[in-house]
């Protein structure tokens, strides 16, 4: 036997070391494993810009990150005693990684942010919310160009202004600018079929270019005026509008006067809610990160044209140990992945690669962008002035979580859970007389719904439509069973700890049924039923073992599970609507393999209707121009069923 010291230099034999505890040991094996992974990827490793990837055992990616050196950054996950317990249970998780050499940092960079918005890494700093925004679009593809709100690919040719924090403020921008410019804002084939004014003319919002009421210069006059605003001209404008005013004034034309006077009205109106009189200040991004307990809001503030076009704030998904720094670097490198920056981004902190961030954005723009955290100045208090909304932001998103834990925490106790439940799953079916049949799941956590994992199943069992019973039982069965063969050990945090069922008795022993065949135990199951003649608070809830019961009419837990419900069954009949919508739009002809859209055509010109087409017999089809014999036994077999 080895001889070893103990913590006092005692002398002592290996065999009597206490052992170390199952779990202990299981641990640390797994991180030996995840660090022999590492090392055996490290001889091949050039000292080169890229990216590398690590992954579970299910092939899914654990964390994407860039380096300068492959090399050396893979090789510091190998020092474990570096390293916090997040990290070392992303080591101990590793089974496989992946590599991208790339030309450069910059490159590595834009790469990376790429590939976590694609794979949503569980260890990455993760951008939850990355939708696109409205933009104020003055078309350039028509005479007459109209004023009309945009969102995505920026393909119409045209003069795009933004971007603007959400719809309803590009909605209020555009009505004021119909109101001061008087740009029309209809399609062009209304616009082509106009034989007389609109409403829109009527209410002074249009000059009527659609019926010859202002000619092509006198509108591109109006058009040019309204671009001049838009890119901070305003006063220019302005001043114009007050000397047309004067001038109609001392002419007596007083009703000319009064349209002038409005025009300036709405130009200041739009000035008094977006104005920003900060001096370099005129195309910007605003960036604040505020961190409490342990998450983190970004606020953005977007300034074009020396106009604040909005606010919006983010809630990234991140380890509660991350700094703010490296939060908010993260933030900007997904969130400007798919939109270009402005000219300036301000910043709360100030972040270690600033200089690479700032010329990764500027490949993106094509132009170059400055990336700065100010320390004094009108800049500084611009920047403030977006941490004290993060603050708030921030504070009252931890009330309400803190309102969802301590509904959460009485969910458990009504149900007789261990614990407040981190994921609910809510099940509900819908589907009219067995037609378009489909079934919804929605989640719901410590942080309200969770829409991203909500999920929609469509029914495809014949036997299963239009019976409850049995769309539910292929609804759970397909659930859990991809849920048993995706995450076996429940460590994945994709299993709920909760299920409600809309339904009752009948319908929690078909669900409890699922359970013993696919051998799931100790998943907390409820059904909830509607009260007699459907009324809200009367509800009856229903688990194995336990006689049904109803909770307090006014207890705050019930009000949370109807809600749980009822958003279930909005997103059901939302599914099975849009479902049922597209096949309306559809003609039995499109479901015929081989028949395209000519010879489609040529059928219904010939028949009138897809409905005549069904009907028609052999030879009927077989007259049609460009359907052959062949092609119309085809198109007969497919429509009566006999092929």
């Amino acid at each position: 036997m080895s001889d070893r010291l103990d913590s006092n230099g005692n002398g002592r034999t290996t065999a009597d070391a206490p052992e170390q505890p199952p779990a202990a040991a299981d641990t640390a094996s797994r991180l030996q494993q995840g660090i022999a992974v590492i090392q055996a990827h490290l001889k091949t490793l050039p000292n080169a810009p890229g990216v590398y990837r690590m992954l579970d055992e299910a092939g899914n990616a654990l964390y994407v990150g860039k380096a300068r050196s492959l090399k050396k950054r893979v090789t510091s996950y190998t020092q474990t005693g570096r390293h916090p317990a997040r990290l070392l249970r992303m080591i101990a998780a590793t089974t496989a990684m992946e590599f991208v050499v790339t030309r450069s940092e910059v490159e590595a960079l834009l790469l990376e942010a790429n590939l976590i918005k694609k794979l949503k890494p569980r260890y990455n700093v993760l951008l939850r919310d990355d939708k696109t925004f409205p933009h104020i679009l003055i078309a350039e593809d028509h005479d007459y160009p109209r004023l009309t709100k945009h969102r995505g690919a920026e393909t119409t040719p045209g003069k795009y202004f933004g971007p603007f924090a959400s719809a309803g403020a590009v909605n209020r921008t555009i009505a004021a600018l119909q109101r001061a410019f008087l740009l029309r804002n209809c399609s062009d084939s209304v616009f082509a079929q106009r034989s007389r004014p609109c409403l829109q003319y009527q209410i002074k919002r249009c000059t009527a270019p659609c019926v010859g009421y202002v000619d092509r210069a006198a509108y591109g006059e109006q058009v040019a005026q309204a671009h001049a605003f838009l890119t901070g001209k305003s006063h220019e404008v302005q001043e114009r509008f007050g000397k047309e005013m004067m001038a109609a004034a001392e002419r007596l034309e007083f009703e000319t006067a009064a349209r002038y006077r409005d025009r300036i009205r709405a130009m200041a109106a739009i000035q008094a809610n977006q104005a920003i009189n900060v001096e370099g200040v005129e195309d910007a991004d605003v960036l604040a990160a505020f961190q409490e307990g342990g998450q983190t809001c970004v606020q953005v503030y977007f300034i074009r044209g020396g106009r604040n076009y909005g606010t919006r704030a983010y809630f990234p998904s991140h380890d509660r140990n991350v700094e703010a720094a490296e939060v908010l670097a993260a933030f900007i490198s997904q969130f400007y992945d798919n939109k270009p920056p402005p000219a300036l981004l301000l910043l709360s902190h100030a972040l270690a690669e600033a200089e690479l961030i700032a010329e990764a954005l500027a490949i993106n723009a094509g132009r170059k962008v400055t990336v700065a955290a100010p320390q004094r100045g009108e800049k500084k208090r611009l920047v403030d002035h977006a941490l004290d909304n993060a603050r708030e932001a921030l504070g009252r998103r931890l009330a309400e979580t803190a309102s969802h834990v301590r509904l959460l925490r009485g969910v458990a106790e009504a149900f007789g859970l261990d614990g407040p439940p981190e994921r609910i799953e809510v099940y509900d079916n819908s589907h009219v007389s067995g037609t378009n049949a489909v079934g919804a799941m929605i989640v719901a956590g410590p942080e309200g719904f969770v829409k991203s994992a909500y999920r929609k199943f469509t029914i495809k069992g014949a036997e299963a439509a239009g019976d409850d019973y049995a769309m539910m039982r292929e609804v759970l069965t397909r659930r859990f069973s991809r849920a048993l063969k995706e995450d076996p050990d429940h460590d994945k945090g994709g299993w709920p700890d909760l299920v409600l069922i809309d339904g009752g008795q009948g319908q929690l022993g078909v669900a409890e049924a699922v359970f013993a065949d696919l051998g799931i135990e100790d998943l907390p199951l409820v059904a909830i039923a509607k009260g007699p003649d459907r009324d809200a608070g009367r509800e009856r809830f229903f688990m194995p073992g336990r006689a049904p019961f109803q909770l307090e009419p006014r207890d705050p837990v019930l009000y949370y599970l109807q809600r749980l419900r009822d958003e279930a069954h909005r997103f059901a009949i939302g599914t099975h609507r849009a479902k049922r919508q597209k096949q309306l739009g559809q003609s039995p002809l499109d479901a015929i393999p081989g028949i395209g859209p000519r010879r489609k055509k040529a059928l219904l010109l010939h028949f009138g209707s897809a409905r005549a087409v069904t009907r028609a017999s052999l030879d009927d089809l077989a007259a049609v121009d460009g359907i052959s014999r062949s092609v119309a036994e085809k198109i007969y077999r497919h429509l009566h069923g006999e092929g």
